[in-house]
């Protein structure tokens, strides 16, 4: 197994672990609307940052969403009202990412690093190879790994969420 295999591995079984037992209360919904970022401008709400490596992927989603929000809001909710949808696995639910607005479709062949081609299921963790990781950036600060799942993060205005397709390696981190 690779470090950066590992790392996954790792970075996806504390975010299971950590997402079983938090809690948050999703009674409250904040009004939110969504705006696409043009520019390089300050979003006085939660920012939604969408990356996918350099592959052909017609109508990828990626790029920023401003949602305007002055509480905190879901996660799960803000990702939406930035207009995508998401689905978990089989085995973990929402907790882990699986597809972003349809990416990777299960028809679609990934490329391995050897050159095989891996065509994703989602009934359990994703390959170490080719996976949507979350990431949190706080107001001013640096973009870390999501500690909980779509379902359980709360984001406070001002922060940052990104969801980054990692394939082979790249990108291993969100540029925004």
């Amino acid at each position: 197994m690779t470090l950066r295999a590992f790392a996954a591995s790792a970075a996806a079984a504390l975010l299971i672990s950590l997402a079983a037992c938090s809690s948050a209360d999703t009674t409250a919904t904040p009004e939110a609307s969504a705006t696409t970022e043009a520019g390089s401008g300050e979003c006085a709400g939660v920012t939604i940052v969408v990356e996918l490596p350099e592959i052909d992927v017609a109508d990828s989603d990626a790029g920023t969403t401003c949602i305007e929000t002055d509480e905190a809001i879901a996660a799960s909710e803000a990702v939406a009202e930035a207009g995508l949808t998401t689905e978990g696995t089989a085995e973990y639910g929402d907790q882990v990412v699986c597809r972003v607005n349809g990416f990777p479709a299960a028809d679609y062949a990934l490329t391995a690093e050897d050159g095989s081609d891996y065509f994703e299921t989602c009934e359990s963790m994703p390959a170490a190879f080719a996976y949507w990781s979350m990431w949190v950036q706080p107001a001013d600060g640096e973009w870390g790994y999501a500690q909980e799942g779509l379902g359980t993060l709360q984001l406070q205005p001002g922060e940052s969420l990104a969801l980054l397709f990692t394939l082979n390696g790249e990108p291993a981190a969100p540029s925004a």
